[in-house]
């Protein structure tokens, strides 16, 4: 019966996220709006992957392939990943447009069916506070990964909101603006979709908070050393924060958002 629970709740979280598709470009801190924001990302990426040189990379849950093209910004061979159809669809135009030869494949992010020892560079944004099982989802990224190469993780705990983003919050009801400076937009969203995301909060691995240090000890139990957490996001923060109203990008960086890189044993 937990097999299929937990099958069920993939199921759900896939739809979720092909309904979102249609407007996920539109949306401030899922596309990005400006050369500014671009650079802080690929100052992230550089400063914990260096340069591509063509080494292989997967950027897992690519959705619409923001990450997917940073990294092939970068000089990386890129194949971007994700389960929703929608989101895949547009991912493939948006790089036809672009003239980037990136691939995009469906598949599960804690069950890729990608071969053993084959990419350079993992990546995710956004994924491991709704994986089911993250570990089973470590394991297989450590699994697919070559020797040596390394794992980055962007994300960030969405549920535990601090005192800072309490008095936000309580500001912002005051005003009317409850809906505007929820953790996670959710004023893009009509009232059936916000409750549908909270459901599926509810009920991941990480329903309380994936906070960066349970992220890392996973990561370890997944078999990965040299676990860096870095939480200095400042820089794209301070870009994304012309696009968001001023409580909502004082909310956005006080939340406790990070990128975690670790690497697979040469050996």
């Amino acid at each position: 019966m937990e097999t299929l629970a937990n099958f069920n709740l993939k199921d759900e979280i896939r739809d979720y996220w092909s309904q979102r598709a249609e407007t996920f470009d539109s949306q401030p801190g899922h596309e990005i709006f400006s050369e500014d924001e671009r650079a802080a990302w690929h100052a992230l990426f550089h400063r914990h992957l260096g340069s591509g040189k063509q080494r292989t990379a997967l950027d897992l849950a690519s959705g619409t392939g923001v990450i997917s093209h940073l990294l092939d910004d970068l000089g990386f061979h890129v194949t971007g990943l994700d389960w929703a159809e929608p989101m895949l669809e547009r991912a493939r135009e948006k790089a036809k447009i672009r003239k980037r030869d990136i691939r995009f494949v469906m598949g599960d992010a804690e069950r890729t069916l990608e071969n053993p020892d084959s990419y350079d560079v993992v990546t995710c944004r956004h994924l491991v506070w709704t994986l089911v099982d993250p570990l089973a989802a470590f394991h297989e990224w450590f699994r697919i990964l070559k020797p040596g190469g390394q794992v980055l993780i962007i994300d960030g705990d969405f549920v535990n909101p601090g005192l800072f983003n309490r008095i936000i919050a309580r500001i912002s009801a005051i005003l009317g603006m409850a809906s505007r400076s929820s953790a996670r937009g959710d004023g893009h969203k009509p009232a059936n979709m916000m409750e549908t995301h909270r459901s599926i909060v509810s009920r991941v691995y990480f329903s309380k908070g994936a906070r960066a240090q349970d992220v890392a000890a996973l990561l370890e139990q997944a078999g990965f050393t040299g676990i860096a957490i870095d939480t200095n996001m400042r820089r794209i923060h301070r870009t994304q924060a012309r696009n968001f109203s001023l409580l909502k990008g004082l909310e956005r960086a006080t939340q406790h958002r990070y990128a975690i890189c670790a690497r697979k044993p040469a050996t």
